[in-house]
């Protein structure tokens, strides 16, 4: 029953990554401090049985004070950021379809390998925090627990529900379609 969206959705997180891998130009300050884990993991935190997922209210912002990533979350258009490569600038973008953060799912959260923007997510290392600022102001705090350098484009493991809370963030690592994403598990503290 799930089968079906997951692999729609798979295949839009497929695009958007190549179309960050496209738009960013290929620049790279440096290779990443660490890596963990080769699999995806899931928070040891209970969540709802059903899993909020939608469209991201405005309001929302992520930072992680070690990279001085510090942005306002927005929600990822498909047909923006895909077909038209047209991903705005200054934003990271929440993956339609997938959690809201501090709502007990995958929080999928993409942005374009930029300076200002999620370049430095490269130099990420497990037990990083990271911050998310919420529409009432409330503070969801998270902890680096995996960093994952070279996620092929077509693993769409990531973008799944989860039956815990868990942000996923991912970038590009190169400017070609079939160059690997970068992508950061963090868990709640």
């Amino acid at each position: 029953m799930l089968r079906r969206p997951l692999a729609a959705l798979g295949a839009c997180v497929f695009v958007i990554g190549a179309a960050l891998v496209t738009c960013t130009g290929g620049s790279r300050d440096g290779a990443p401090a660490s890596v963990f884990a080769t699999a995806p993991s899931a928070s040891p935190i209970a969540a709802s049985a059903t899993p909020a997922s939608g469209s991201i209210p405005d309001g929302y912002r992520i930072q992680i004070p070690r990279l001085a990533i510090d942005l306002p979350i927005a929600e990822g258009d498909v047909q923006r950021d895909t077909v038209d490569q047209q991903t705005p600038e200054n934003f990271a973008f929440h993956l339609p379809g997938t959690g809201i953060p501090g709502k007990g799912s995958n929080s999928y959260i993409y942005s374009h390998a930029r300076r200002g923007m999620f370049l430095s997510l490269w130099n990420a290392v497990e037990g990083d925090d990271v911050w998310i600022s919420t529409p009432d102001r409330s503070a969801l705090h998270y902890v680096v627990s995996e960093v994952h350098p070279r996620v092929p484009p077509a693993d769409v493991v990531w973008v799944q529900p989860t039956p815990a809370e868990r942000l996923t963030l991912q970038t590009s690592t190169g400017p070609n379609r079939e160059d690997p994403r970068f992508v950061v598990i963090a868990l709640p503290r």
